[in-house]
C-alpha cells in the first residue's frame, strides 16, 4: 500500500506505550452470526499484509438477536487488533457515530460485512486521507472506472437516487450509499454531532454536510458485487431516504453557522494529520 504518511509516525506510542493506532476499520453488523468471522479475518489478513501501521477492526454489534455478539466476543479474544462495541439499539448510523466518537484513531473508515467492495480500493481510500489531499474519501459505484455487478431494480434506485440528491441537494459526490467509506479522525469530531440520522441516510446526510462546508470528498471507483442475502429493505429504505432529503432541504439555514465555523477551523491546504505535526524532527 502507497501513503504518505512520514515513517516515524510508525514509531509513535501512546500513553501505555502502544503504537499510535493510524486506521480502525468498523464493521457494523445485526444478526450476521454466519458471515461475520470470515469477514474479520478476511479484513484483518488483508490489512496485515497491505497496511503497515498500527490498525484496529472494530465490530460494532446493532442489538443483535443471534449469536453475533458471541462470536464478535471470540473474534476479540483470539485477533489481535480487533474490539467489539455493543450497542442496545440497531441502526448503522447509530453504530458509526459511537464507535468513531469512540475510537482514538486518525483514520476511521467502515465497510459492509458481506465485502461487496474489493478490499483492493481500500488502499487508495486511506492514502487520500493519510496524504492531507481528503478530509473524507468514499467507493463510488458510478464513477468512471468502477465495476458493478448487480440487479437491474438495485442499479436503477441507486443511480435515481443519487441523481436526486445532485439535482435536490446540489451535490457534488457521485454516490452516497456505498458502504465503504473514511474520514479523518479530527473531521469526524466536527461533523458527527451534527448528523441527525442514526440508519441509512446516516451516509448522505454527512457527506451532504462536509460539502457545506467547505470540505474536501475524495471518490474511488470500486469494484462491487451484489449480495444476493442482503437483508437491507429496499423501498423502506428509499422512503426514508426521501424524508432524509426534504429533512435537509429545509433545514440548511440551521446548520449554516455552525457549518461555517467548521469551515473556518479546518480549512484546505494541510499536508499531514492533525496529532502528527509535533512529531515532525525538529530543526535545529
Amino acid at each position: 500500500m502507497t501513503t504518505y504518511l512520514p515513517e516515524y509516525a510508525t514509531r509513535q506510542r501512546n500513553s501505555v506505550g502502544q503504537p499510535t493506532t493510524v486506521l480502525d476499520v468498523v464493521i457494523p453488523v445485526y444478526n450476521e452470526q454466519e458471515s461475520l468471522a470470515a469477514c474479520v479475518q478476511t479484513v484483518h489478513a488483508y490489512l496485515g499484509e497491505h497496511f503497515p501501521y498500527a490498525f484496529r477492526i472494530t465490530v460494532a454489534d446493532n442489538a443483535s438477536t443471534d449469536a453475533t455478539l458471541a462470536v464478535a466476543r471470540r473474534l476479540e479474544q483470539d485477533v489481535a487488533g480487533v474490539r467489539v462495541i455493543h450497542l442496545d439499539q440497531k441502526g448503522r448510523g447509530r453504530a458509526l457515530r459511537a464507535t468513531w466518537l469512540a475510537s482514538d484513531a486518525l483514520v476511521l473508515a467502515y465497510m459492509d460485512v458481506d465485502l461487496s467492495t474489493d478490499l483492493d480500493a481500500l488502499s487508495p481510500l486511506v492514502a487520500s486521507l493519510m496524504s492531507g489531499h481528503s478530509d473524507l474519501a468514499i467507493g463510488s459505484r458510478l464513477a468512471h472506472g468502477a465495476h458493478v455487478v448487480r440487479g437491474l431494480k438495485r442499479d436503477l434506485i441507486s443511480r435515481s437516487y443519487n441523481r436526486l440528491l445532485r439535482v435536490s441537494l446540489r451535490v457534488g459526490f457521485t454516490d452516497a450509499q456505498c458502504g465503504f467509506k473514511a474520514i479523518r479522525g479530527d473531521v469526524a469530531r466536527e461533523l458527527l454531532p451534527l448528523v441527525e440520522d442514526d440508519t441509512w441516510f446516516f451516509d448522505t446526510e454527512l457527506l451532504v454536510l462536509a460539502e457545506r462546508a467547505g470540505l474536501r470528498i475524495h471518490e474511488v471507483p470500486v469494484d462491487w458485487y451484489d449480495d444476493p442475502d442482503s437483508r437491507v429493505d429496499v423501498v423502506s429504505t428509499a422512503l426514508d431516504d426521501l424524508r432524509g432529503v426534504r429533512r435537509m432541504r429545509r433545514s440548511r439555514a440551521a446548520y449554516d453557522t455552525r457549518l461555517a465555523g467548521i469551515r473556518a477551523r479546518m480549512g484546505r491546504g494541510r499536508v499531514s494529520l492533525p496529532g502528527l505535526e509535533d512529531q515532525l524532527p525538529q530543526a535545529g
